[in-house]
């Protein structure tokens, strides 16, 4: 362990003498571009000219005799030595600007995100909350996925993250994250009913009579799990609707009756008994989400900054 704590503490004397002995503003200029992937991107972010995060770059390329990005028709790819660099002196610079107070900048331009409000509260905010503290400004809205691309297109929003592929003429997209959706009912209406074996045996028919709580009136989510799932159609008025996941999660735990949800949303509720699993076939229902970038947004190196970081984290959603 004290070998460990050596070699850990000659690394990072290592770093920061790499950081102390060249240029703080041609190091930070660096990180900035090797951020945002631009040059330009760089130069918006930290108040300069093109052409003054250009001359740094290529005197700290002098400096140091390795080029350290590759100029392309648009933005600039890190070379191999850009990584290396860049692995040594982000933390060192990271603090240096929190103690020097630019970990917050309230100039920055913000990034307007928007998709459904249960997503975005459950999964997306938790993971990119963390990148205010790094100066990122955020402006979140919610709404469906049809209504938001349109303001999308109109300039309103910088990432969306959308609950099917876009179609037409529209921004492009990525798949993000697919999410399950399952069948679940409060305790007591599953225990009335015989919960998951009586279904198995004797079908979604042991349902009736169970108030259903839903979404909206038309029953989108419900609907595609009957059809996915028991083959049939799903004739049904909802009890109580809702068009907020959470509060239809809400009022089934409280005893409402049943409903369907996305896996992500009620994992905590069925751990710990609040919800009941209806039903667990080995094909379940799947949506895809699709992260869609509006264009002309990544001139905002922050835009890029929160892309990669949703990219990323959503692996684990």
């Amino acid at each position: 362990m004290g070998h460990g704590d050596t070699d850990g503490g000659a690394a990072a004397r290592a770093d920061a003498e790499v950081t102390t002995s060249l240029d703080l503003n041609q190091l930070r200029t660096f990180l900035a571009v090797y951020r945002s992937g631009s040059f330009t991107a760089a130069a918006r972010l930290l108040g300069l000219s093109q052409p003054t995060v250009t001359a740094q770059i290529r005197s700290l390329e002098r400096r140091l005799d390795r080029e350290l990005f590759e100029r392309l028709p648009r933005g600039a790819a890190p070379a191999p030595f850009a990584d290396e660099l860049a692995a040594r002196i982000v933390e060192p610079l990271d603090a240096l600007a929190e103690v020097a107070g630019h970990g917050s900048d309230s100039s920055a331009e913000p990034v307007h995100v928007a998709g459904p409000a249960e997503l975005l509260s459950h999964c997306v905010l938790p993971r990119i909350a963390p990148l205010v503290e790094k100066g990122v400004v955020l402006r979140v809205a919610t709404g469906l996925t049809d209504d938001l691309l349109e303001e999308m297109r109109a300039g309103r929003h910088d990432l969306l993250i959308a609950t099917a592929r876009p179609r037409g003429r529209t921004p492009a997209s990525v798949p993000l994250a697919d999410e399950e959706f399952v069948l679940v009912a409060s305790p007591v209406w599953a225990e009335r009913i015989g919960g998951a074996p009586r279904l198995a045996v004797d079908g979604p028919a042991v349902l009736h009579g169970v108030p259903l709580v839903a979404y909206a009136d038309d029953l989108p989510i419900v609907r595609r799990y009957w059809r996915h799932v028991f083959g049939r159609r799903l004739v049904c008025k909802p009890a109580v609707t809702m068009p907020d996941l959470r509060a239809v999660k809400a009022a089934v735990a409280g005893g409402a009756g049943f409903t369907v949800l996305p896996r992500y949303l009620c994992v905590d509720e069925l751990a710990s008994g609040a919800l009941v699993l209806l039903n667990d076939p080995d094909d379940p229902p799947i949506n895809t989400g699709y992260l869609v970038q509006r264009p002309g947004s990544s001139d905002n190196p922050h835009v890029a900054l929160v892309r990669d970081h949703l990219l990323e984290s959503a692996r684990g959603w």
